[in-house]
């Protein structure tokens, strides 16, 4: 094996400069590393809008990150462009031996990673990956008979018994630092050179960066044995809210795994489930790469939906006349962010009630939502539309008004959002359509002028969706 002298750290979704694998096993190879992060034009090109909250925290990210690192004597190149160019260019005009990285598990970035190296090697120069953004990936959790799992519990249990210290080793970078280079004095890109807009990202007030992670994982370690018992109400300060610091690694999965492992309180081990879960997704994504493009199930390719615009417009806009998936629906479009419940809740409805085809939701939620994840983002809507792994049968279908009553019982979520029904007395709130017509007038919520009337009846939409998915049970028992 070639002896690696100097080497450069690709960052990409590890946006911190501790506990991170790449970096630590660069600096304890080569004797100079240098780091770059590329803003990619293959990404960023496709993003529907140039106002994204989501580039505007990565630049907040990279440049706390350029920051930590020129604090340990290094610094931070940052460029623009297609990474697959960029990147060898950069080794190549550096001199550097290898490229060091973390593992990427979607079909896009495989095949961008590929080209990276392809182009390497001919520069007789070397991509070394690592395992970072997941606990376990790949093959690492499998059944007895060697095939992975496609149902969560069993693969849970199998998670909990494979992982020890070394799965959740941290990867030190400070005492290993004298490694590191200084930055050639580059700038990094402005949002408006890139061309892209402020958001109200700060307005929001979400803590950003490494700190920023590290600034809720701090108040959320105050509250999470009492997370299995908050985590389902959307008015409630639950969760840990640190799924985009996750997503854009601001913050080590492993130490968040630690901590929850050691802390062992009811509500730790179900906080650690939902981390189980994230890494079952990337699994299910790595050995099923055709969820991207179809169903989990293949039989369920043959659903037939309306897809009516005029529905799907309503659910994206949060005017379907039912008040939780509304309030669902305008916190994802104002904030970038939408409760775990309720993505749950609002997926259902569109499918189960609106008969919109689930890609349309997916898409959507990837356009909008701050923390998008293909892998869970995937699996979250194979599930709730019945045609992933291990999901939700079809003939269970969330019935949104007791879903409302259940988890936002006195309407305080629905009000942040939906101000329209902010008088509407708590025993209506859920069903505002039911208020008496003299009553809705002195609420200010006249159905049909003030609010939405019901975009369709509930009832009537889940038994045409049982049909819908029985045509396609059918069909398989026949094939």
């Amino acid at each position: 094996m070639k002896t690696i002298d100097r080497a450069l750290v690709w960052f990409r979704r590890d946006l911190r400069a501790d506990d991170h694998a790449a970096l630590y096993h660069a600096l304890r190879d080569a004797r100079a590393v240098w780091c770059v992060f590329v803003f990619d034009t293959e990404i960023l090109d496709a993003l529907p809008s140039r106002a994204d909250r989501r580039v505007e925290f990565i630049w907040h990210a990279v440049t706390e990150l350029a920051a930590a690192l020129e604090a340990l004597g290094g610094g931070l190149t940052v460029l623009h462009g297609r990474a697959r160019d960029l990147v060898p260019a950069h080794a190549r005009a550096l001199g550097v031996d290898a490229v060091y990285t973390n593992h990427d598990y979607e079909p896009q970035a495989i095949a961008r990673d590929a080209a990276v190296e392809a182009t390497l090697a001919a520069d007789d120069r070397r991509l070394r990956t690592f395992k970072d953004q997941v606990v376990c990936e790949r093959d690492e959790v499998l059944t007895q008979a060697g095939a992975p799992y496609t149902v969560f519990t069993p693969y849970r249990t199998a998670w909990l018994k494979r992982v020890d210290d070394f799965f959740l080793k941290s990867y030190p970078i400070a005492r290993h630092a004298a490694a590191l280079a200084p930055d050639a004095g580059r700038t990094i890109p402005s949002l408006a050179s890139m061309g892209f807009e402020t958001t109200n990202l700060q307005a929001l007030k979400i803590p950003l960066g490494a700190s920023g992670a590290r600034t809720l994982f701090d108040d959320f370690v105050q509250r999470i044995d009492a997370y299995k018992e908050r985590r389902d109400f959307p008015a409630v300060r639950g969760p840990s809210y640190l799924s985009v610091h996750l997503r854009f690694g601001t913050i080590s999965i492993r130490e968040l795994a630690r901590a929850a492992r050691a802390r062992g309180t009811e509500g730790a081990q179900g906080w650690l489930s939902e981390l189980v879960w994230r890494d079952f997704y990337f699994q299910i994504l790595w050995h099923n790469p055709h969820v991207t493009t179809r169903s989990f199930k293949p039989e369920y390719d043959a659903l037939h939906f309306t897809d009516r615009a005029d529905r799907f417009a309503a659910w994206c806009e949060g005017r379907t006349g039912y008040p939780l998936v509304d309030a669902a629906m305008r916190q994802l479009n104002t904030s970038g962010y939408m409760h775990n419940r309720l993505r749950m809740v609002a997926a259902s409805f569109l499918v189960k009630d609106l008969h919109v085809h689930w890609r349309q939701g997916e898409q959507y939620f990837a356009d909008h939502l701050n923390d998008f994840d293909l892998s869970a983002n995937n699996g979250g809507w194979q599930w709730a539309a019945s045609t992933g792994c291990d999901a939700q049968p079809y003939f269970r279908i969330f019935n949104p008004v007791s879903q409302s009553e259940k988890f936002d019982a006195d309407g305080r979520f629905i009000r942040m959002y939906v101000p329209e029904l902010a008088r509407v007395p708590g025993k209506y709130i859920h069903a505002p359509w039911t208020l008496p017509p003299l009553d809705q007038q002195a609420a200010g919520a006249v159905i049909g002028r003030d609010y939405p009337a019901p975009i369709v009846d509930h009832a009537q939409a889940r038994e045409e969706a049982l049909a819908i998915y029985a045509a396609v049970k059918g069909r398989k028992a026949d094939a």
